[in-house]
């Protein structure tokens, strides 16, 4: 049985406001009056069994009794497994009364070709019979495994619907077009991104999913020479060819984190007068920002030098320096952070009674 209803502002709103008393910013706005958590649970990696699913579903719950409400997957992480962990986690909390389905935001993603549960013996033969000869996509449509083809996507929406068990999905990302755009050049891509954006449009009327945005790699981190290069201006003008100044694309995703501060200080993005920052271009555009990968995978923990971490208030863990960063960055929404041990998401969220970091202070961060 599917959860009904989706993320409201009310019931955010009333999620942060309770969590407000910890004296901290930890929640904030999000899109389309949301407010999100500044520390999103994301569900990347880990094996894909049967221990992998429980250690997710104790985090989530974790999580979610701490005051997280900003849950980041997509459909082929764990070939499908962290979605469904996430689905009978929100199933489970329901029916126990410890989660309001108004108060969690759930965002994830299509565009990769999603084996079941495992690697098939041929992934080929595979995608040929379960894609192409079904009418989901055109052999050409499919980009190393990527594919944007509206009858694939919606295939792709029904399924993580039908993986989480909600009838609406809050946010639904693009996942890594880019690569398409390096394959298939420019005209081509572009219109493959209307057809797309299209029907995630429909989606939206239809109740499906309740926004839409970009989940990216390394698009809107390149440089505008690159052959991968994602603008968000040209999102939005496809995002606006297709349903005018009423669409619904709210959100990008990208990397940011010690090592890779392209979203904070290469200017690569058109803005209102030149090239700038891409978060300075998103604020200028109110559309929502969530960092990826801000442990770089788990590869920050126990390396930061010492005249780095004496810039943070004193006390905390390399994880949560790296988040504090992240999550403290101008016109940042979420820092996102794999959590599928109850133990790290208990480390993670301790930050939730810290503020963010000055201005001044988290310059001094980017600086060293």
């Amino acid at each position: 049985m599917s959860a009904t209803g989706r993320a409201t502002p009310e019931a955010t709103g009333n999620l942060a406001a309770r969590h407000a008393a910890r004296g901290a910013e930890f929640h904030r706005p999000g899109w389309d009056g949301l407010q999100v958590a500044s520390i999103g649970l994301g569900t990347y990696l880990g094996e894909a069994d049967d221990a992998g699913d429980a250690c997710y579903a104790a985090a989530l719950q974790r999580y979610w009794q701490l005051g997280g409400n900003l849950v980041d997957t997509a459909i082929n992480y764990r070939f499908q497994r962290s979605e469904r962990a996430i689905g009978a986690a929100l199933q489970s909390a329901l029916s126990a009364g410890e989660v309001n389905r108004a108060e969690v935001v759930l965002c994830t993603k299509g565009g990769y070709v999603a084996f079941e549960g495992a690697w098939p013996a041929d992934p080929e033969a595979w995608i040929r019979e379960r894609l192409v000869d079904t009418g989901l996509a055109a052999p050409d449509e499919i980009v190393d495994g990527h594919c944007m083809a509206p009858a694939f996507l919606r295939h792709e929406i029904s399924r993580s619907r039908d993986n989480l068990q909600v009838d609406c999905i809050d946010l639904y990302y693009l996942h890594n077009p880019e690569g398409q755009r390096s394959v298939v050049g420019n005209d081509a891509f572009r219109s493959r991104l209307r057809e797309a954006f299209a029907t995630f449009e429909v989606a939206v009327s239809q109740g499906l999913i309740g926004a839409y945005g970009a989940a990216t790699w390394s698009g809107l981190r390149a440089q505008p020479q690159a052959p991968d290069y994602l603008a968000l201006e040209t999102l939005l003008e496809v995002a606006r060819d297709v349903a005018g100044d009423h669409h619904h694309f709210r959100a990008v995703q990208l990397p940011v984190n010690f090592q890779m501060l392209e979203a904070l200080g290469r200017a690569n993005q058109p803005g209102t007068a030149s090239l700038a920052p891409l978060l300075q271009v998103a604020a200028e555009q109110q559309v929502a920002v969530m960092a990826s990968a801000s442990l770089l995978q788990s590869q920050v923990v126990g390396r930061l030098p010492e005249r780095l971490r004496a810039k943070f208030e004193p006390g905390l863990t390399d994880a949560q320096r790296a988040l504090q960063f992240v999550r403290s960055a101008p016109g940042l929404t979420s820092a996102l952070a794999g959590m599928s041990q109850v133990a790290h998401v208990e480390e993670n969220l301790r930050l939730a009674q810290v503020p963010p970091m000055t201005t001044r202070a988290w310059q001094s961060v980017l600086r060293d």
